[in-house]
């Protein structure tokens, strides 16, 4: 069985080594790459063509979505992106999501979903996790 090939994207490098670690313990899995921007991101992409990118939208240098326009413009369209963002706004998923990304996690979500949604874009589904917005009660 061959290996899904991920790229991860984000600027704070602990978030990078924990997202390797959990994906460490994928048997189907393989990080091939790092990018700590989203320069690096574009070209890292380009270069090794990863099944999955699993991408930041808070990134110094080139934005993730910016970056998410450029890697569908030099990667095969079986490249699937993953946003991974600590912003819950359905105006930046639904911007994401336009721009070619396959699923969309916030970082708060459970460690076992992203190995999850990684497999699911993979196989040509799209993940985009579900907003629940409570109104705010004022005092």
């Amino acid at each position: 069985m061959t290996p899904i090939t991920v790229l991860l994207a984000d600027d704070h490098a602990i978030m990078r080594n924990g997202l390797r670690a959990l994906l460490d313990l994928e048997q189907d899995m393989h990080v091939v790459g790092e990018a700590a921007n989203g320069h690096q991101a574009v070209a890292l992409a380009s270069k090794l063509a990863p099944d999955v990118v699993v991408m930041d939208l808070a990134m110094p240098l080139l934005n993730g979505l910016d970056a998410i326009t450029r890697i569908r413009e030099c990667t095969p369209a079986s490249t699937k992106i993953l946003v991974l963002s600590s912003y819950d706004e359905p105006a930046y998923i639904q911007q994401a999501r336009s721009l070619g990304a396959s699923g969309y996690l916030v970082k708060q979500s459970d460690s076992h979903v992203l190995a999850w949604a990684i497999r699911e874009i993979y196989q040509g589904h799209v993940y985009f996790k579900p907003i629940q917005h409570t109104a705010m009660q004022t005092p």
